[in-house]
């Protein structure tokens, strides 16, 4: 492996899942480091030192270790603006694409997991996300809107949501409303998905005999 090579440090039951179909979107050059989360690989010395938390998704790139699933997203569609999967500084879309990849961090995630762990509810002026209903209110509003996050082009934010909706829907922790099935049926159509998938079918069969 060359140092242009990305590493991902992968596990397909983690988060990490959506990244590799992000690599495979962009037709980016990567190796897989499986990370055995049963065993504990995530806790162990080395991996500590890479990402402190202990947590996938977490990438190396030449001299960069990049953590954070909402930074890893822009990183790489950056890395490779020939995709055409990240809007360019100076197009006017690159703003409301930020704004929906960090919404996921900001707002989705946090309120997600207060609402499935049935936490109280806080002042919503408090809470970054507000509320869980106006946090719901405002995606579906905005899936409702065009195909894709930006309208009529497909980008890595879509890849990031119609990752995390599938997993959520799929779980029950997010309804599957009419307009988030229809989103994560259109995104899932992506020829990467498959592709991961089948890969990650294989990694993970590696696994079980090893």
């Amino acid at each position: 492996m060359t140092e242009s090579i990305i590493t991902l440090f992968h596990n397909p039951q983690s988060r990490s899942a959506g990244v590799r179909v992000l690599l495979e979107a962009l037709g980016a050059p990567y190796e897989v480091r499986f990370i055995d989360l049963k065993a504990g690989a995530n806790r162990t010395p080395e991996f500590l030192a890479l990402n402190p938390l202990g947590k996938l998704p977490t990438i190396r790139y030449r001299d960069a270790v990049v953590t954070e699933q909402v930074a890893i997203y822009i990183y790489l569609a950056d890395l490779f603006p020939a995709a055409g999967l990240a809007p360019a500084l100076d197009d006017p879309r690159r703003g409301p694409y930020l704004r929906w990849i960090a919404f996921y961090g900001s707002s989705f995630e946090p309120a997600v997991v207060d609402h499935a762990m049935k936490r109280p509810d806080i002042e919503a002026s408090t809470a970054g996300y507000g509320s869980y209903d106006a946090m719901l209110k405002t995606l579906v509003e905005q899936l409702g809107r065009g195909d894709y996050l930006l309208g009529d082009r497909f980008s890595a934010a879509d890849v990031l949501w119609g990752s995390a909706l599938r997993w959520t829907t799929g779980f029950g922790i997010v309804p599957a409303l009419p307009e988030i099935r229809a989103y994560i049926d259109r995104v899932a159509a992506h020829p990467a998905f498959a592709r991961a998938a089948e890969l990650d079918a294989g990694l993970m069969a590696e696994a079980a005999v090893s």
